[in-house]
């Protein structure tokens, strides 16, 4: 059973993925659940609130530093190639907002993230290589395989086959690659 500031978390988190109406939108859809449950007489938990971060990273650092225990990869700085390399602001804004300020939250585990964050991307469409990165984090987690079929089963089961057999495929091609 996940709390509100749970739910919350998410929804924010997503807004990187998904884009800001749509988290928002989100937002707004949870503020009249949570109302009509306070209606019907039923309180849901609120739950804790997110830690002050106290490092005293540079928040670009501290990005970096989220996305290798993420990843399990060093991060070079700057990117020499890729999107990073050519849009080098684009990599400041991952490390600093993405990974140091969103993913810094404590609210949810990395593995919350991800799993949110895979679910949006296979509904999505059109982010492959996102998808595949996403659940290569996913499985460094310690998520499962058998666990990643059984979200793209739930997907499945409540946005339609197409994404989810996207999502199957996607999966295939990173546990081929593992065993590489």
């Amino acid at each position: 059973k996940l709390t509100i500031n749970e739910i919350k978390e998410a929804l924010t988190h997503l807004y990187a993925y998904c884009g800001f109406p749509r988290s928002i939108q989100g937002l707004n859809t949870l503020m009249a659940v949570l109302d009509t449950r306070k209606a019907q007489g039923i309180t849901d938990e609120t739950g804790k609130t997110a830690t002050p971060l106290s490092d005293t990273l540079r928040k670009y650092d501290r990005g970096k530093k989220v996305l290798e225990a993420l990843s399990g990869q060093p991060q070079i700085t700057p990117p020499k190639s890729g999107y990073g390399a050519f849009s080098p602001e684009m990599d400041v804004f991952l490390k600093e907002h993405l990974f140091a300020d969103i993913f810094g939250r404590d609210v949810l585990s990395y593995t919350d993230r991800e799993i949110a964050t895979i679910s949006a991307l296979v509904n999505l469409g059109g982010v492959e290589p996102m998808m595949m990165s996403h659940m290569g984090i996913a499985l460094h987690l310690g998520v499962s395989e058998a666990q990643l079929l059984h979200l793209l089963a739930i997907v499945e089961s409540n946005t339609g086959k197409p994404a989810a057999d996207k999502g199957r495929q996607i999966l295939s091609e990173v546990m081929e690659l593992r065993k590489k």
